[in-house]
């Protein structure tokens, strides 16, 4: 018979004088009992079994079995056919592996009669009723497990087994690398000596499960930015008040320099403060909104001049002028005006002298038209000529002609301040039916303010 395992079992009997009851044998699976030579032979599954393997496998049979190989497997064969202890002929002979019929799990051999020897399979021992018990080798401390190990106990034998988070090695418990196999962390594994953990980034906390991950609100946590927090899955954003920006650190704020991002934040000073700015206006004026500068017109306010004189507001300031500008030989006619009384004391000098005044810009742009003259009195058969008589050594200005009655100032020179002109403005009239010329100023004081508004 070919096989891989075989299992012998010697009986040695001595045969009583005496009459014995009848006895009904069994066998193991895999075997059945042979009456004529009294032993348990093997049964050849691949004779009785048609579809013992499928496939294509070839059918092996062994002792109290078959295996089913690939058709090239090569068999190795050993005679076991016959029990290894021959049978004395005149002792009738006892079965292989015979059982008597009881209802029992385990595997023995029993003796037909008195004084007959019984030896149970590896694993089993005789109990007090001559029956094969298991020998649980985990409590009588016959196993070879190790310390590290768990003994659990088998039908006839036992097996060692490794702690949670160990695997065996032949006789050997190792760690085993949870995280190389299904560890089911959400986001990091991290292996230990007998079992593992979880990780989560950064921005992610565990759950109660120990194995998701779930958002960390920083901004409530540890309010980690210097004004507003915005949380965000994982992370968050600092953002900052109005006039902060960003640090490179994308935590702290920074004061922003409004006043340094260009020139025309103020119309005259623009003063930065922490989160905003501020404009400031010079002596003079007052702050119109929030950066145009008003001149103040302190003629109306507040001044200094006294009764004899006049309070005239320019552009940043105001000046104290003679209520009364007329000298000799001139006689005031009205609030501006001065005439000569007489054509004789008058000879050669203008007849009358109109006093004004104006302010301008400093740095104004040019060409720019500043004051148009007029003639008061107009007469037929009059010719009327301009001039600036004086007062325009800088050639700042220039008088051009618009009609015959009058005539525009106009400033070609950008002119910086503070700066007072004084130009006298000539019209020269004459009359052509009785051959007469006669003259009249127009004193204009030009008054040039120290900033450009």
């Amino acid at each position: 018979m070919h096989g891989f395992v075989v299992i012998i079992a010697v009986f040695t009997s001595v045969v009583s004088q005496e009459a014995v009851e009848p006895i009904t044998y069994t066998c193991t699976d895999g075997y059945e009992y042979d009456p004529i030579r009294q032993v348990c032979k093997d049964i050849d599954e691949c004779a009785i079994l048609s579809d013992a393997c499928k496939g294509g496998m070839k059918c092996i049979n062994h002792y109290g079995g078959y295996l089913c190989l690939p058709q090239s497997a090569q068999i190795f064969v050993s005679n076991g056919d016959e029990p290894s202890t021959p049978a004395d002929p005149n002792t009738p002979s006892v079965p292989n592996q015979p059982t008597r019929t009881q209802t029992q799990t385990n595997r023995r051999v029993v003796q037909p009669g008195g004084g007959r020897t019984i030896r149970c399979s590896p694993g089993f021992a005789l109990d007090e009723q001559n029956l094969c018990r298991d020998i649980d080798e985990c409590t009588t401390g016959s196993h070879t497990c190790s310390t590290d190990q768990t003994c659990y106990n088998t039908r006839g034998s036992f097996s060692c087994q490794c702690q949670p988070g160990y695997q065996k090695i032949g006789d050997q418990c190792v760690d085993r690398d949870e995280c190389l196999i299904s560890h089911y962390c959400m986001h990091r594994c991290v292996n230990t000596v007998g079992s593992y953990y979880c990780e989560c980034d950064i921005g992610y906390k565990l759950s109660s499960n120990n194995h998701s991950c779930v958002d960390v609100d920083e901004c409530e946590a540890d309010t980690p930015c210097e004004h507003q927090c915005y949380n965000l899955m994982g992370s968050f954003i600092c953002q900052c008040n109005q006039g902060y920006e960003l640090a490179t650190d994308s935590v702290n704020c920074a004061d922003i320099d409004e006043c340094a991002f260009s020139s025309y934040m103020c119309q005259y000073l623009c003063i930065n403060s922490p989160g905003g700015y501020s404009c400031t206006c010079p002596d003079g004026y007052q702050l119109q909104g929030t950066r145009m500068c008003q001149d103040i017109n302190e003629c109306e306010t507040d001044h200094t001049c006294t009764e004899d004189e006049m309070c005239w507001n320019y552009y940043g300031g105001f000046r104290c002028y003679p209520r009364n500008p007329c000298q000799e030989p001139y006689v005031r006619t009205s609030e501006s005006r001065c005439v000569c009384p007489s054509s004789s004391v008058c000879r050669g000098i203008a007849q009358s002298i109109v006093y004004k005044y104006m302010n301008i810009y400093s740095d104004r742009s040019v060409p720019a038209d500043i004051f148009q003259i007029q003639a008061t009195n107009i007469y037929p058969n009059t010719h009327n000529t301009f001039r600036i008589k004086s007062g325009n050594e800088g050639e700042d200005f220039f008088l051009r002609r618009i009609s015959n009655v009058g005539a525009m100032l106009v400033m070609t020179k950008s002119l910086s301040g503070p700066l007072e002109l004084i130009l006298d403005l000539e019209m020269v009239t004459y009359q052509t039916a009785m051959n007469h010329r006669s003259s009249s100023l127009l004193r204009l004081t030009i008054v040039v303010g120290p900033y450009p508004f």
